[in-house]
C-alpha cells in the first residue's frame, strides 16, 4: 500500500515541498519550487507561469521530462492541499538542464562529472571499489568496517552470479529472494529493516553494524555454497536454498543474542557508525 510523507527541503534558503513515496523509495518534488529557486523568483505565482512557459516550450520540443511529469496534492501558500506538478530526482535534473540559469550550473557540471565516473568505472571496476572507499573514509567509517563492508559487495556478488546461472531473473526476483533471506535471519524485509533504522532511500548495508554485515554475510555465503552444491534451475529451487542459507545466519544470530544477552539488530545508522567508530 501507498504511503506519501511531506516534507519541506530547504535550498540556499528556499522552500521546495517534497513528498516521500514509501512503495517506490523515492522523492517527489514540487516542480514550480524547483524552477522558483532555479529562477530565482520569490514570487510563486511569477514562478508558475515560468513553470507554464516552459512547460509548453518543452512539449512543442518533444522533451519527455514534461510528460512524464504528474500531480500530487501539496500545501499550498493557504496552508490547503492542492494538486501541483511534482516529478522524481531523475526528471528533476533533466529539468535541471532546460532552465537557463547561472544556479542550474553546479548541477549540470555535477551530472557531466558522474557520467564521467561511470565510464570510467564500467572500464575498470576497481574505481568504484576505491571509490567506495576513500567515500566511507570521508564519512568516519573505521577501517575495520569499511573492509567488512567491501568484502560484503563481493560476497553479494558471487551470490548475485549463482542466481543468474540458475536461471533467476535479475530485478523482480532478485529482489524477493534478498527479502526472503532478510525475512528468515533478521525477522524483517528489507523495507521492515529500512524502516526499524529510520532510512528512506539509503542503503541499508551501508547502516549496518558490523555484526549485522556478518550475519547478512553469512546468509549469503551458505546459500551460495548450498546453491553451488545442489545446482538448482529456476527461481522456485533458487527460493528454497535462499531460506536455507538464510537460516543458517538466523540460527547464528539466535545463538549470539542468547549469549550477549542483548538484540544483534540494530537501530543505528551510518551516522552512528560514523560518529562511534564502531568495531563490533
Amino acid at each position: 500500500m501507498k504511503t506519501l510523507k511531506d516534507e519541506v527541503k530547504l535550498f540556499q534558503e528556499k522552500q521546495v515541498r517534497t513528498i516521500w513515496d514509501e512503495e517506490a523509495e523515492k522523492w517527489w518534488f514540487s516542480v514550480v519550487d524547483v524552477v522558483a529557486v532555479l529562477s530565482d523568483q520569490p514570487d510563486v505565482q511569477k514562478a508558475r507561469k515560468y513553470w507554464n512557459k516552459l512547460k509548453q516550450r518543452l512539449k512543442e520540443e518533444g522533451n519527455e521530462t514534461v510528460t512524464i511529469c504528474h500531480q500530487l496534492k501539496m500545501n499550498a501558500q493557504d496552508g490547503k492541499l492542492r494538486l501541483t506538478d511534482v516529478a522524481d530526482t531523475e526528471r528533476i535534473l533533466r529539468l535541471v538542464q532546460s532552465v537557463p540559469s547561472k544556479k542550474a550550473e553546479p548541477f549540470k557540471l555535477w551530472l557531466a562529472k558522474v557520467g564521467s565516473d561511470y565510464i570510467d568505472e564500467a572500464v575498470d571496476p576497481e574505481l568504484s571499489i576505491e571509490r567506495a572507499i576513500q567515500s566511507y573514509r570521508r564519512l568516519g567509517y573505521s577501517e575495520h568496517w569499511i573492509n567488512q563492508r567491501i568484502k560484503s559487495i563481493e560476497v553479494r556478488k558471487t551470490l548475485t552470479d549463482e542466481w543468474e546461472k540458475s536461471g533467476v531473473n535479475e530485478g523482480k526476483e532478485y529482489a524477493l529472494l534478498t527479502d526472503l533471506m532478510s525475512k528468515t535471519w533478521s525477522g524483517m524485509t528489507t523495507r521492515e529493516y529500512k524502516s526499524h533504522k529510520g532510512l528512506k532511500k539509503e542503503n541499508l548495508r551501508d547502516n549496518m553494524t558490523n555484526t549485522e554485515l556478518v550475519l547478512n554475510m553469512l546468509a549469503e555465503v551458505s546459500a551460495t555454497d548450498i546453491s553451488v552444491e545442489r545446482q538448482p534451475e529456476g527461481y522456485r529451487e533458487s527460493e528454497s536454498i535462499a531460506k536455507e542459507g538464510a537460516e543458517v545466519a538466523r540460527d547464528a544470530r539466535k545463538s549470539l543474542e542468547a549469549r550477549t544477552g542483548r538484540s544483534a539488530i540494530s537501530q543505528m545508522t551510518a551516522k552512528d557508525l560514523g560518529q562511534r567508530q564502531l568495531e563490533k
